[in-house]
């Protein structure tokens, strides 16, 4: 079944309406919460009044940050910073509800609970908040200037994290180089925009002292073990559900969000079921967010294109808070190294607290903005050096024969960065052929006739995938003959249900249709991390290979005693044991099923009952997914406006278990690539605020603007996985913007525009042709007069 696409196994309950998603859960007697939020992006708590809401019709509490008690603590440190030599870190974490000030629009002052939403809404109005407001730090440059505004007191300034990594010696390389080519580059703001927003149900059972929690997020089984400690209950009083999830891509792994940790406790007092579902306008303030950072960046090279060396120091902006500790700009800092031979490097950057939501990875972690400074440098270079942008990457890629690669410094999870495998010249090779990149300087010509300009773009990238810690699964076969995976990922439409199923079927030897894959619930599954980092494929993958073959050779050992046969004799087939040399001699799996689970008679000592197997996978290292990008443009220069004409992907997610998911995961991430190159941006004024928070402000591209993308498929296996697979689920979005900007350039090549701002924008390229032309118009008139000043000498 791997490497084949048989229809997903959830797509009945989708496309018929019986998948259920948290909005679905309905509780007789539940309540509905809504929460008053700040309105002011650093603000000083002086009171909160809340005794008129409480008086109000339908009204059934209301809660602030004094009425919590001791519960009210600071949310824990999720993701601890790794062992890397002389870093500094100050954690400063979100709080369930203001107490001393706000330190960003949309924090949550008061919870309001009602019979219903819109009386809990209603409620909201009648709260008085006394704030005194403070100066806001956005900027992130300013934010580290001597005076700025301090937002968390007790650190004494915004600085959140300063981390220097080191391979080689740049100083010398750079005293080598023949060109150095530095820039400045801007990756700003911008949010995950799923079509789900958040939301949980929750309902503490009383008499079985269970509390049952709805929730959207990406990693069920950490929520339940955090909430079970901060509620004071056993692991195994807390169940967790992540149903069907309308996409997750990074803010919902982001755990103990004020709401998650405030339902569960007012339910427990209320003794009644809660609900609450983040509307699109909160989604913009109290949803985690991503992506900006400043980086100074130079880049060594000799006359014919050969890297030297690399020296990158960049500000990260992580919020108000930094929950999340420093995945995102270590994973840029580490990304930017590309699939390329990079001898000597020197990176350094500094986490800065702003007035801003929190930050969290969204779909590509930081990668985006590592691979945007080095293909950006790239094609700067080559446009120095008169060489072909394609030509530049060829030269500079890692042989086949050198991995596993040491890269020395050390990656998000602790472990040194090293590349596992790969093999990116053919994946360049094939790109350049299927976008036919050597014949198009004629039809760039053919355009230009036509008064048309139509650019191309080329860019390589590679994204650490599959990291750890573990993740597990157990495989049943049932009475039925039906066979039950469990495991403790969620689902955000990666097609789990399918791909997992595939992973079991293949060692079964049954049908993937006859595999029913259970995700996101504690109860049925206990240990386990979470849907992130592109890794499900990968450790969840793993895990449930294991556990099959565990189960596989169960049923041959049943089946041996049963059938008369040695192991070896039998072979699987359409869900039952035969003997290879007398297929008549068969068992079917459910009848084997029920004679290892008997009822009477003795059992032989040192056997197990059923046909189940629990395995773990942990990888002890991530693997090395990589690609190439390539882009068709035309551009309006009169409007500013950007065509796609045509998206080529060429993938290595190593052995492909699922042809179609993987191809619409590239075509999703590609999207979600195009409007974070293009369209999405979130823009703040100098107060804090948010200015366009909804969609007829913030631009999200829509079908019309998504082309379809070509995808190819380069496998070469890890060798760190018995699958040998590697991730997929970030590959369409991590080079997106990098060859979003190289194809806009070359179709305006005219006027010399350098792209080094994203998301660029119509406006902001308008901008840019308009300086374009008024800087070559004054050229123009500075030649024309100095040669009649000539003339005159003359």
């Amino acid at each position: 079944m791997i490497g084949r696409s048989p229809p997903r196994n959830e797509d009945a309950a989708l496309l018929t309406g019986r998948a259920l998603f948290v909005d679905d859960v309905h509780l007789e007697g539940m309540l509905h919460v809504a929460f008053l939020r700040s309105d002011h992006a650093h603000a000083r708590l002086i009171a909160v009044d809340a005794s008129s809401a409480r008086g109000r019709p339908g009204v059934v509490a209301v809660y602030t940050a004094v009425d919590l008690g001791d519960y009210w603590q600071p949310g824990p440190l999720l993701v601890p910073p790794p062992p890397i030599p002389g870093l500094t870190f100050h954690a400063a974490t979100q709080v369930p509800l203001v107490k001393d000030k706000a330190r960003h629009a949309g924090e949550p002052i008061a919870m309001v609970v009602a019979e219903n939403r819109y009386l809990a809404e209603d409620a909201l109005e009648h709260i008085v908040v006394d704030l005194e407001p403070l100066d806001a730090v956005v900027d992130l440059e300013a934010a580290l200037a001597p005076g700025a505004p301090v937002i968390h007191q007790q650190l004494g300034s915004n600085l959140a994290a300063h981390v220097v990594q080191h391979k080689g010696d740049y100083r010398q390389a750079r005293a080598q180089a023949d060109r150095v080519i530095a820039r400045r580059f801007r990756y700003d703001r911008g949010a995950a925009a799923a079509i789900e927003n958040r939301g949980l149900v929750t309902h503490w059972d009383a008499r079985a002292g269970e509390l049952t929690v709805w929730d959207t997020t990406q990693a069920p089984i950490p929520l339940r073990n955090g909430l079970a400690r901060m509620l004071g209950l056993l692991e195994s009083q807390v169940r967790v559900i992540a149903p069907f999830v309308g996409g997750g891509f990074g803010p919902k792994i982001m755990m103990f969000y004020p709401e998650e940790v405030l339902l569960p406790w007012a339910a427990m007092r209320l003794r009644r079921p809660l609900k609450w579902i983040e509307d699109r306008q909160e989604n913009f303030y109290a949803t985690s967010q991503e992506r900006e950072q400043i980086h100074d960046a130079e880049l060594a090279v000799t006359k014919d294109g050969r890297i030297l060396g690399v020296r990158d120091i960049f500000l990260h902006d992580t919020g108000a808070y930094d929950t999340y500790g420093l995945t995102i700009p270590i994973n840029s800092q580490c990304t930017l190294l590309g699939p390329y031979q990079v001898a000597n490097y020197d990176s350094e950057f500094k986490v800065v607290f702003t007035n801003k939501p929190i930050v969290t990875p969204v779909r590509g972690a930081g990668r985006q903005h590592g691979v945007f400074v080095m293909e950006r440098l790239l094609d700067i270079a080559a446009r120095e050096l008169k060489l072909d942008p394609v030509e530049i990457r060829r030269r500079n890629y890692l042989s086949p024969d050198a991995f596993p690669h040491d890269h020395v410094i050390l990656f998000q999870d602790s472990a040194p960065l090293v590349y596992d495998s790969g093999n990116y010249r053919p994946a360049l090779e094939r790109a350049t052929a299927a976008v036919g990149y050597d014949g198009f300087q004629a039809e760039r010509a053919r355009a230009r006739a036509e008064g048309r300009r139509v650019g191309v773009g080329i860019v390589s990238y590679v994204e650490g995938t599959g990291i750890g810690p573990y993740e597990g699964a157990r495989v049943t076969v049932e009475p039925s003959g039906e066979v039950r995976v469990a495991t403790g990922v969620g689902t955000q439409g990666q097609g789990h249900f399918t791909t997992l199923a595939q992973v079991v079927a293949d060692v079964l030897a049954v049908d993937a249709a006859r595999v029913h894959v259970v995700t996101g619930d504690t109860r049925e599954f206990h240990w386990g991390t979470g849907t992130f980092a592109s890794r499900s494929a990968v450790v969840a993958g793993s895990a449930c290979h294991a556990a099959a073959l565990a189960v596989r050779d169960k049923i041959l050992k049943l089946a041996g005693l049963l059938l008369e046969a040695l192991p070896a004799e039998l072979e699987l087939a359409g869900g039952a044991v035969q003997v290879k040399s007398d297929r008549g001699r068969s068992m079917s799996f459910g009848e084997l099923a029920v004679r290892a689970n008997p009822l009477r008679g003795a059992v032989r000592p040192g056997t197990e009952p059923g046909l189940e197997a629990t395995a773990y996978f942990g990888p002890d290292r991530g693997s090395t997914a990589s690609g190439v990008h390539a882009i068709v443009v035309e551009v309006d220069p009169e409007t500013a406006m950007v065509k796609i004409l045509r998206y080529v992907v060429v993938h290595d997610c190593g052995r492909v278990i699922n042809p179609v998911v993987v191809q619409g995961q590239i075509q999703g991430g590609v999207a979600q690539g195009i409007g974070n190159a293009f369209y999405e941006q979130l823009v703040w004024d100098t107060n804090g605020q948010l200015k366009n928070a909804s969609f007829m402000d913030y631009l999200v591209p829509t079908a019309t603007d998504v082309p379809k993308v070509e995808t190819h498929h380069i496998e070469t296996p890890s060798p760190l996985n018995p699958l040998g697979v590697k991730g997929v689920g970030e590959a369409g979005c991590i080079p997106t913007a990098a060859a979003f900007a190289q194809a806009v350039e070359d179709a305006l090549s005219e006027y010399g525009l350098e792209i080094c701002d994203i998301p660029l924008s119509p406006n902001r390229l308008f901008e840019l042709i308009r300086a374009a032309e008024a800087a070559g118009a004054a050229g123009a008139a500075a030649r024309q007069t100095g040669g009649a000043a000539g003339a005159a000498k003359r």
